[in-house]
């Protein structure tokens, strides 16, 4: 029988005909095709390698031979390697403690080992889904450990290298900009002149503070569920299970994941990911800042602000020709508006935790690595399209300092608070710069004011 689920306006998703999903997730599938939505693949990829680490431990235990153990670890493995990618179809929007889909790759991996141990798919002998594959385990500690597990995954492997590639454009620009003196702007007004490469060191340091923020947060999703089964006493399972499992786990992924202190706190509680996504909603408030500031400094080029020329992605606009938009700047800025939009929902997410489980994992499951990954992608575009290209205009920033009225602020030491503001409007009023104001009035040597301004 094919299934057909309605993904969005423009059509479907067909489910093929010889899927290796069970019973259970076919019921999902017809029941609750709320959006078409699915989880993340680096998030069954690490449901998997759980599954994997789980299936050699149980036969380390005693608890199933080998041909079993050793099907369910293969079959596993493909899943990995993108084999089974479109067996996975239960909707994002299912059961809050994710059985749903525990059960899809419970009944993925179980058809699967059963094909290669008799050559027919399907079915639940020799190996059988719940009794072999989700063995010590529950839906309640199993999808909490794989929320972690893959967050910390795409963190470690994509978003701190993101970061740290962009902190290091916007340092280089730091350096190549520090003779650049520009209007500094408080109040999107001229305030007194700065260097430009004082301003991208700023935006450095941001992104710095950044990476220290997503490693802290990092600390915390270290903990793991696995070995509290249903409620947190770790009922059904092994003692020596979760912490061998841990093991395995931390050996594949080459981070340092541990049993948590408090299977209770683990499983009723989703601090860690709502922790988590505050650091991320954090990221994307700094690349926000960030990006409008070079939007700004970009802007005109002729009739704006000028300071800076960024690359030419989208030369002429749908109308006018000769137009060049921050298409990178505000792609990301967009980009960061999701993720603030997917913090709320993981931070309501995460009140959902009644008595001994939070039952709204999939869609902190979903929205936590959707800000993950798209900050990843987001931030390597900004240092590679746009952060490294950028070029300074330093006559455009030497003409607005000449006109800007704020240079009176270098007279009020020598001249004091009103009579520079004296000057500052009879420049304003007469159209002509504070250096050549001060010099028609005398109000100091040519020598002093050369010193003063910097002629």
């Amino acid at each position: 029988m094919k299934y057909r689920i309605e993904k969005d306006s423009l059509g479907t998703i067909d489910v093929p005909e010889d899927a290796y999903f069970g019973a259970s997730t076919q019921r999902a599938v017809n029941n609750f095709p709320i959006s078409g939505l699915t989880l993340p693949l680096s998030f069954i990829y690490s449901l998997a390698l759980i599954k994997q680490c789980a299936a050699v431990v149980n036969n380390e235990l005693d608890l199933i031979d080998h041909k079993i153990s050793n099907a369910i670890a293969t079959s596993a493995q493909e899943v990995m390697e993108g084999k089974f990618d479109d067996q996975f179809v239960v909707d994002v929007f299912q059961t809050g403690s994710g059985t749903s889909t525990n059960m899809n790759i419970n009944e993925v991996l179980a058809s699967r080992a059963n094909e290669i141990i008799t050559g027919k798919k399907g079915g639940k002998s020799p190996v059988h889904p719940n009794d072999h594959v989700n063995l010590g385990q529950s839906s309640n500690d199993v999808i909490p450990t794989a929320i972690h597990v893959s967050a910390v995954s795409l963190i470690k492997n994509r978003l701190t290298p993101a970061l740290v590639n962009l902190e290091t454009s916007l340092s280089d620009k730091t350096d190549e900009f520090k003779d650049v003196k520009k209007m500094g702007r408080t109040h999107l007004q001229d305030a007194v002149p700065i260097f430009l490469g004082q301003a991208f060191s700023g935006y450095a340091r941001q992104v710095a503070l950044a990476v220290k923020r997503i490693e802290a947060a990092q600390n915390n999703l270290a903990e793991l569920a696995l070995g509290g089964t249903a409620v947190g006493n770790g009922l059904n399972t092994h003692p020596d299970f979760a912490k061998k499992v841990i093991a395995m786990i931390s050996e594949h992924s080459k981070f340092n994941f541990r049993e948590t202190e408090n299977h209770f706190e683990a499983q009723g509680g989703r601090d860690a990911a709502v922790e988590t996504s505050g650091a991320l909603k954090t990221i994307a408030v700094s690349l926000v800042k960030i990006c409008n500031d070079i939007r700004w400094l970009a802007s005109g080029p002729r009739c704006g602000l000028g300071e800076i020329s960024i690359p030419s992605l989208q030369p002429g606009s749908s109308i006018m020709p000769g137009k060049i938009n921050p298409v990178i700047p505000e792609a990301v800025i967009q980009v960061c508006a999701q993720v603030m939009g997917n913090d709320t929902t993981i931070t309501i997410s995460g009140q959902g935790g009644n008595f001994e489980l939070n039952a709204m994992l999939p869609v902190i499951a979903y929205n936590l690595l959707q800000s993950i990954d798209l900050l990843s992608t987001g931030t390597t575009l900004l240092s590679e399209k746009c952060i490294n290209g950028i070029r300074a205009n330093r006559e455009k920033c030497a003409d607005n300092i000449e006109k800007s009225l704020a240079m009176a602020t270098y007279l009020v030491p020598h001249i004091g608070y009103d009579k520079a503001a004296a000057i500052a409007n009879k420049a304003h009023k007469a159209g002509k710069t504070i250096i050549e104001i001060a010099r028609e009035e005398k109000i100091l040597p040519e020598n002093e004011l050369t010193k003063i301004f910097f002629l």
